[in-house]
This record gives structure tokens, sequence and C-alpha cells, in this order.
């Protein structure tokens, strides 16, 4: 009996190896025919051939670096803006001390934190979802499709949403008078720069021929917003401070970080693959990108309307709402796991981060509550 039971074993891992042995066969088959087609080339052909080859490797050496090495990141970055010692609003006149000199007003850190979040997404690091090999996929299957190299771009276009979001308010209402004044032009030319596609490469064929990639728009998005703050700090510029551009503020913030949430739930609901869900890496860092900019975002709004926060006494509700952010950024798992909510194997990362945006859009929509009052 025990004979048996040994020889079934036996024929199943006898079975499995010829299988993987196949496998693997299959997949060394296309690089073992290459090698033998090398091999009886002239060296004129083998040096042509050696140089894509070695080009092809220097490519994905890089492309493997930049995605999976973040530089900069930091969750407690807003702790280096020093934001709570401040007691000016944008653009209210600051009281001048001792001689004399050039008038100056507040700047904005709602601006300065929307550039250097873009500087921090196209200088600091490589900008992934414009890469070639980002856009050529894993044979020919988009990343996003798989279970690699794909949070970092995920993140990134995180990030981006809420510094787009911003600087659509910037123009429409935070940088000018009432909504009736002129457009401020810097503005305007960051948020054409930063609305721009966020996969363009230096040849694209729809429409077909060269192009400006992406990255040099966001840079120039980034010079425009420090342009805005260098004119403002000499009252050159406008940022209307009042309580209805926050309370406007906070519900386009709200609504966007909403719709984060319905897709966090679509894809929790009606995909329970646990750790083997591949599009569930890339949903959860794009809330937690989107997340990570607004918690500076939010940070540096509650300074720009300082006036504001203080009248209506909303510094208690407002480090509620910030501590909520800043407790969602410590959800790092190393991977993204997509399990049902009450399986006891798998965890389940988009039900808990959906639910951390919830909490912050509830603070949200209590601090314009009570700013509507």
């Amino acid at each position: 009996m025990s004979g048996s039971i040994v020889d079934f074993f036996t024929r199943i891992f006898a079975a499995l190896g010829r299988g993987i042995g196949r496998l693997l066969a299959w997949l060394a088959w296309p690089f073992v025919a290459l090698g033998r087609w090398y091999k009886h080339r002239g060296w004129i052909v083998r040096a042509v051939v050696g140089a894509v080859l070695l080009l092809f490797v220097g490519l994905y050496a890089y492309f493997f670096w930049q995605t999976q090495v973040w530089t900069g990141f930091n969750p407690d970055y807003v702790q280096a803006y020093d934001l709570t010692n401040r007691s000016v609003s944008a653009g209210e006149p600051v009281a001048a001390t001792g001689d004399e000199g050039p008038r100056t007003c507040g700047r904005s850190a709602v601006a300065d934190v929307a550039a250097d979040l873009t500087d921090f997404n196209v200088n600091e690091n490589a900008w992934i979802s414009s890469m070639l090999l980002y856009k050529l996929g894993f044979f020919g299957l988009d990343w996003d499709d798989t279970p690699f190299f794909d949070n970092k771009a995920s993140f990134q276009r995180g990030v981006n949403q809420a510094v787009r979001r911003t600087s659509v308010e910037l123009v429409d209402a935070l940088g000018r008078v009432r909504g009736t004044s002129q457009i401020d032009s810097d503005l305007q030319k960051a948020r054409e720069s930063i609305q721009f596609s966020e996969d363009a490469w230096y040849f694209g064929l729809s429409p077909f021929g060269p192009k400006t990639p992406t990255p040099s728009f966001y840079r120039t998005a980034t010079a425009s917003l420090r342009a805005f703050n260098d004119r403002l700090e000499s009252c050159d510029a406008v940022f209307d401070a009042r309580a209805d551009n926050l309370i406007q503020f906070l519900d386009r913030i709200a609504n966007d970080i909403g719709s984060t949430s319905a897709i966090l739930r679509e894809r929790s609901e009606n995909y329970n693959s646990g750790w083997f869900d591949t599009r569930a890496d890339d949903r959860f860092w794009f809330a937690y990108g989107q997340l990570y900019g607004y918690y500076g975002l939010l940070h540096a709004a509650r300074a720009d309307f300082e006036d504001v926060v203080a009248q209506r006494s909303l510094g208690s509700l407002w480090d509620t709402t910030e501590n909520q952010l800043r407790a969602a950024l410590n959800i790092t798992p190393f991977i993204i796991s997509n399990g049902r909510e009450a399986g006891w194997i798998m965890p389940t990362h988009l039900a808990t981060m959906g639910f951390y945006i919830l909490r912050v859009r509830s603070n949200l929509v209590e601090l314009r509550q009570v700013l509507d009052r």
C-alpha cells in the first residue's frame, strides 16, 4: 500500500517536471534559435545585432531602475514647508519691519506645493507613463494589466490628478477677483500644460509624427506656477482668499476623491482574486498618489486661507482632516491584494483604501458645512 502511494506521487512529480521542462524549452526556443543564427553571421552583422541587444538591455535596466526607485518619496513632506508658523494669507500685504523696502505680499502655498509635486514627478523622478518601454508594454500587453512595473506610474498619475484639479481652481477662482477679473496668464499656461496627455513620447501615431513629450509640458507648468507666485509675492498678482472660494475648492477635492472611491469600490466588489488581481495595484497606487498630493495641497490651503480658517474656528476640524489623510499614507503593502472583505487569507487593500478616502471626504464635507453657515 505504501509503495503504491510513493509511486503515485513519484509519477505526479515526474509529470510536473516534464511539464516545467517543456515550458522552459518553449520559452527558451526563440533565444536558442537566435543564438544559432547569430553564430553563423559575419562580424558586421554580429556587431550591429550586438549593439542593438546592448541598447535593448540598457534601456530595460534604466526602465527597471526608474520604476523601482522612488526618489524624494516622503509621506511627511508637508513638514518641510513649516506653514504652521505662517500668519499671513496668500496675496495679503506683509507688514513692513524696519526700513521700508519693496512692498511684498504672502505667497500662495497651494501654488508652491503644486509646483513642487510636479517637480517631484518629472525632475526628481522620470515620468514613467511616457517612457518608450512603458508604452510598448510587456510583449504588447499594457503594463497596467500586469503585476509588474506599473505602481510608480499609477502613483504619479494620482499625484498629477490632484495637481490638475488644483490648477483649474487656481485659474477659475483663486487667481482672480470674484471670477470677473482677467485670467492670470501664468496660471492659464500652467493649467494648459498640466492638462496635456500623460503618455506622450517624442513620436506618436495619432496624430502621426514627432511630438513634445509629456515631461516637457509639466516642467512648463512648474515654471508657470512659480512665476505666478513670484509675481504674487511682489503684489503684482491676485489670490482671492475668500471663504466661498475655499468652499468651492473643498467641494472639488471631495468630488475628485469621491470618484476615486467609486472606482475602488467597483473593483473591490466585482473582482476578488486576492494577490492575483493584476489591476488592483494600479487602482490602489493611483488613489494613494491622489491622497499624497491632496495631503500637501490641503495643508497649503490652510495657510493660504489663514484668516478664514481662524475666523471660522476650523483649526481642530482641519487637523482631523489632515490626520486622516496622513493615516491613509501609512498603508504601503508590499503586494496589493484584492480579496473578499470577509476573507481570512488574502486581505482587501482596495476596500481599506476606500474606507480612508470616505473618511477624508466626510471631513471635507463637514469643513464645507461649517464654512457655509
